[in-house]
This record gives C-alpha cells, structure tokens and sequence, in this order.
C-alpha cells in the first residue's frame, strides 16, 4: 500500500471493520479447536462442557482439561508473538524482524533447557525468569554483533546476526538435552506444541501477557513516529531511547512467556504485522491491536490443521509455520534486496 492521505483515511475507517472480522474468525476457530481433533465432537458437546460440565463424561473432561487450555495457550502465544513481531518492525524500521529470526527464541529455549538441567524441582515460574534471562542475553548478542563494523547495524547484518544467535543457542540446547537426558523433557520446546497447557500454567503467565500486551498498545503512537526515524522521532519530542528500551522489555517479556508455554517456534511476528500494514496502513495505533487479533487467529489455525492433516497423529506448530514462513521470508528477503540495489 502506498503512503498519501487517502490510505490514512482508509486504514482509520477500515480498522474497525478488519478488528470485527478478525474477533469473528478467532470465534469460529476457537470453536473449531476446541470441538475438532483426534475424535471429533459436536459443537452442542463442547457447549456443555464449557457451561453444563458433568466429570463422569469423558467428552466433557477432554474438552475442559485438554482442548480448551490448549486453544487458549494458542491465542496467548499468537498474540504474544505477532505483537512483538509488529513492536521491533517499528522501532528498528527492520521489515524482517522477528522474535525467532532475531534469535530471541532460542535464547530463551537455551535457558530452560539449563533451567531442566540444573535446577531440579523447578517451578512454572522460575521457567519464565530463566526464558526472559535467557531473552536479553541473546537479544544483547543479536545487536552486539550487529553493530560490529563501519556500517554499524543495519536490517541484513541484524537478520543475520540473529540467524547466527539462533544457531549457536540452538546447538547448545542439543548439546545440554544430550549430556544430560533431557531429549523427552526438551521435545516439547524444540518441536512447537500447546499440547500440554494447563489452567495453572496460563492463569501464571496472564498478568505478564495482559500487562505487556496493553503496554505494547499504549505505547504504539510513540511506535509510530519511531518507525519514521529517529531524528523525526526526536524532532517531534519522543524519546527514542526510552521507546526502545521499554519496547524491547515487552518483547523479551512476551517472547519468554511464548517459549515457556509452546516453545521457540517463528514467523508468527514475521508473517502477521506484514498482513495487518495492508490492512490498515502504517499506524502502529492500528497495526498492534490488530498484529494481536490476527496473530491469535493464525496460531489457533495453524494448530487445528496440524492436528487435523493427520490424524490421529498432531503436526507440531513449529514445522505448520515453517511451511508457511520460510518462503514469506525469502520473499521479503528479496524485496529488500532490490530496495537495497
């Protein structure tokens, strides 16, 4: 979509609509996810489960204990991650930037692979301290090694110093789930699953995801400007550096939640803001509220196909969006290229 008054116009009367659409869609498969997988059950059944639940049914304890859990772990990680996709497009100008491609994944799945290894009899919550450790050690590579050089950082040398973050943490998880048995403990992290998500383990997580997820939206106005430059940024009165220093606390937060309940999967913050900025322009005040909308939305998607393309076997969501991802990043990729030439 190009710049101008008339596509402002458009992505302000247009946001509403595209939030109603996407509200109804998510409605529709979280309905879907919850009454569809390795035995289909009726709609009416789930309905039951959900407001007349009797525990001497079976259908009911599935639907109550297995399927509805894990459809919401699927919207919390969708929208975790398709704002935290939207966030670090805006404020490093980056259309590649992703909380996987950028390594931040891995270094949080590296630090609870440490966490399995060495503190036995860990709690939910200590995983979530050590994923978000974990978070800003890779984050503070990823720029590190970025910044190396005359040209200092620009969007291919962030890209590729995260892929390299993210193959080095990678690699020392394989190396940990090795040495110290965790290859059953670890699977669930490398291979993208909400398979195993419960009430007590999201009901930890919400306050975090609640809390980043309206930071993110608060903040997007200053997103906006940033996503101009920062000297335009500065010239309208926004600290820049404040910006980025609260912008990235949101990412590691809500990418580290991410991780500890689905694992390091990508392209989730890739794929969705790029949708969303044909919808309703370049205004973060829109592009974030809906990156969120549409993020939950894919990631229920994507995870009632995997359940549903071979049953009664489950295709983990980390392999779903790398069939959809890597040719969106390659196309990106080479969209960049020609700007760049």
């Amino acid at each position: 979509m190009k710049n101008g008054p008339e596509q402002k116009r458009r992505g302000a009367a247009y946001f509403t609509l595209y939030m109603a659409v996407g509200l109804g869609l998510m409605v529709l498969m979280c309905a879907a996810s919850i009454s569809f997988g390795a035995a289909d059950m009726r709609l009416m059944t789930a309905w039951e489960a959900l407001f007349r639940f009797d525990p001497t049914l079976t259908d009911h304890q599935i639907i109550l204990t297995l399927r509805f859990p894990r459809t919401v772990a699927d919207l919390v990680v969708g929208c975790s991650l398709a704002v935290c996709g939207a966030i670090m497009q805006g404020t490093t100008r980056n259309p590649l930037a992703d909380s996987g491609l950028m390594g931040i994944s891995s270094g949080a799945a590296f630090a609870i692979a440490l966490g399995l290894a060495f503190v036995p009899g860990h709690t939910y919550g200590q995983m979530m301290i050590f994923a978000c450790l974990g978070a800003a050690l890779a984050t503070g590579m990823t720029y590190f090694i970025a910044s190396l050089g005359k040209r200092g950082m620009t969007p291919q040398r962030l890209v590729l110093a995260g892929l390299s973050i993210s193959m080095l943490f990678g690699a020392l998880s394989q190396y940990l789930a090795i040495n110290y048995n965790l290859g059953r403990a670890l699977a669930f992290w490398t291979a993208g699953s909400t398979a195993g998500a419960k009430w007590g383990e999201l009901l930890i997580i919400s306050p975090l995801f609640f809390g980043g997820v309206l930071l993110a939206i608060a903040l997007s106005p200053s997103v906006t400007l940033l996503s101009l430059g920062e000297d335009a940024a500065s010239g309208l009165g926004i600290r820049s550096r404040w910006v980025k220093g609260l912008s990235t606390v949101i990412v590691l937060v809500l990418t580290g939640i991410s991780v500890v309940v689905v694992g390091p999967i990508g392209f989730v913050g890739l794929i969705t803001p790029h949708i969303v900025r044909y919808m309703v322009w370049v205004d973060y005040r829109y592009i974030i509220p809906a990156a969120a909308v549409y993020g939950a939305l894919l990631t229920v998607s994507a995870d009632l196909i995997g359940r549903l393309i071979n049953k009664p076997f489950e295709t983990p969501l980390g392999i779903i969006f790398s069939i959809i991802g890597v040719p969106f990043f390659l196309f990106l990729a080479r969209r960049q290229r020609r700007e760049f030439e």
